[in-house]
């Protein structure tokens, strides 16, 4: 498959020691070597890295000092040959260098189409390639070895031997086909049906169990911490997060509005939300920050609903319990080390089966054990990344499911005495089903789109 050339800054904006310019195609050697002054890209050994300088070829002007690299096909990242500006981490300099690049003839690649090329030229399958882009979102280091398992081709693999089981199975159906004559063949053919489309769906089965976990690897668990004024929510933000982002004084309302802030609790990436605290206000900056609290209430995945032990229950306090009904939550109840106000019987009454942790967060007390709650909330208290296949991207989910209907429609089939070939209808649903989370199956608009998330230059 033949591309033309492109060209992109593969390395964030902004100052920094280098930015990268990356090239790829089958002019990206000889283009570059136009525009640079030292050894001769066109004649040096694939994978070594060169001095020198960016010029204009018609002035002569140096335009930056650089280290080249030279990359010759197959063994690159796009199986094609590539070549990588290293300069200085300057905008300017690095934009001046991947303009005077695209005024040789490249052109500017679209987003995630060095990836796309690698998919394309069949170096990497799909699912491998969104695993790329897991990568480079990863939030904690369990995140990371999940993507870093994926790219590594762990789910393609099993993927492809499930394919393969189902292959195999309507190669039988096909005799059964070809030879209804023979009863034995029909026998056999049924029992086999039934015993790989079971072992298919199974496997199918165990990977939709890893989705939750898998899908809170990758995107975080949305959690809302609500409470009343001064309970402590700035202060327990400030100690998951472990520096502090939100400001905390006595003066009730001084959150006015939501804070994000990601954080790595036991291996899981939570998104935390302060939000303002939830009273009854006539201040108009502090009454649209409560009323986006709530919003951001109804969207979250995990309430740390935050009790003030200094203080008696109030209405609003009750009002919050039943605002996180239905809902995963744990009740902190702060600031311990002050004298007991609140009625802890009446908290366990309303509280339910949900946990209660009791903290001193100025003191730092309690972090611990509210770490522990959320950890076996959503994982029992563990995570297996290193010898699990996770499945944490939403499409994978959604094929997944779908695969899982139609095998299942197959055993149904079989077990009814349906005709072979509506099985074998059900059967290669599935196998082109599980062929889209791999890439073997998918449409091209599918891929375009899916291309299109990535940043630039990757």
């Amino acid at each position: 498959m033949e591309f033309d050339t492109i060209a992109a800054i593969s390395t964030p904006l902004g100052e920094g020691a280098i930015a990268i310019v990356r090239v790829s195609g089958d002019n990206a050697i000889e283009t570059v070597n136009r525009v640079f002054k030292g050894k001769n890209l066109e004649q040096v050994p694939t994978h070594t890295i060169h001095y020198g300088h960016i010029m204009e070829p018609k002035t002569g002007r140096i335009i930056e000092e650089v280290m080249v690299s030279v990359l010759r096909a197959p063994k690159t990242f796009t199986r094609e040959d590539i070549v990588e500006v290293n300069c200085h981490g300057g905008l300017v300099s690095v934009n001046k260098v991947l303009q005077l690049i695209l005024s040789e003839g490249v052109r500017l690649a679209e987003p995630g189409e060095f990836t796309k090329r690698a998919f394309l030229n069949g170096r990497i399958d799909l699912s491998q390639a969104e695993a790329v882009m897991d990568l480079i979102r990863a939030k904690t280091d369990r995140a990371m070895n999940v993507a870093i398992n994926q790219m590594e081709g762990r789910l393609s693999k099993l993927i492809q031997r499930l394919r393969q089981d189902l292959l195999e199975t309507l190669a039988h159906v096909e005799v059964n086909i070809d030879y209804p004559e023979y009863d034995d063949v029909e026998e056999m053919t049924h029992s086999i049906l039934i015993e790989k489309a079971t072992q298919v769906r199974e496997e199918i089965r165990k990977l939709l169990e890893t989705a939750q976990q898998g899908k809170i690897l990758r995107e975080g668990i949305a959690t809302a911490i609500i409470g009343r004024p001064n309970v402590g929510k700035s202060s327990l933000l400030n100690s998951l997060a472990q520096e502090k982002k939100a400001i905390v004084t006595d003066i009730a309302g001084t959150t006015r509005d939501v804070i994000e802030e990601y954080v790595n609790v036991r291996g899981i990436p939570l998104r935390l939300i302060d939000t303002a605290g939830i009273r009854e206000t006539e201040d108009i900056v502090e009454k649209i920050g409560v009323e986006r609290s709530k919003e951001m209430l109804q969207q979250a995945d995990l309430v740390l609903l935050v009790l003030n032990y200094n203080e008696s229950l109030t209405e609003g306090d009750e009002n919050l319990f039943k605002a996180v009904e239905g809902k995963d939550y744990i009740v902190i109840v702060n600031k311990t080390d002050l004298n007991q106000n609140i009625e802890m019987d009446r908290v366990r009454e309303l509280a339910g089966n949900a946990k209660i942790i009791t903290t001193a967060l100025i003191e730092e007390k309690g972090v611990n054990e509210l770490e522990a709650a959320i950890a076996e909330l959503f994982f029992e208290g563990s995570i297996e990344s290193t010898d699990m296949t996770y499945i944490s991207n939403a499409r994978h989910i959604g094929l997944l499911v779908q695969a899982e209907k139609t095998i299942h429609e197959a055993i149904e089939a079989v077990q009814s005495g349906m005709p072979i070939d509506m099985v074998q209808i059900d059967l290669t649903r599935t196998w082109e089903i599980l062929g889209e989370i791999t890439g073997d199956t998918v449409h091209e608009s599918l891929i375009d789109q899916l291309f299109s998330q990535f940043c630039l230059g990757k």
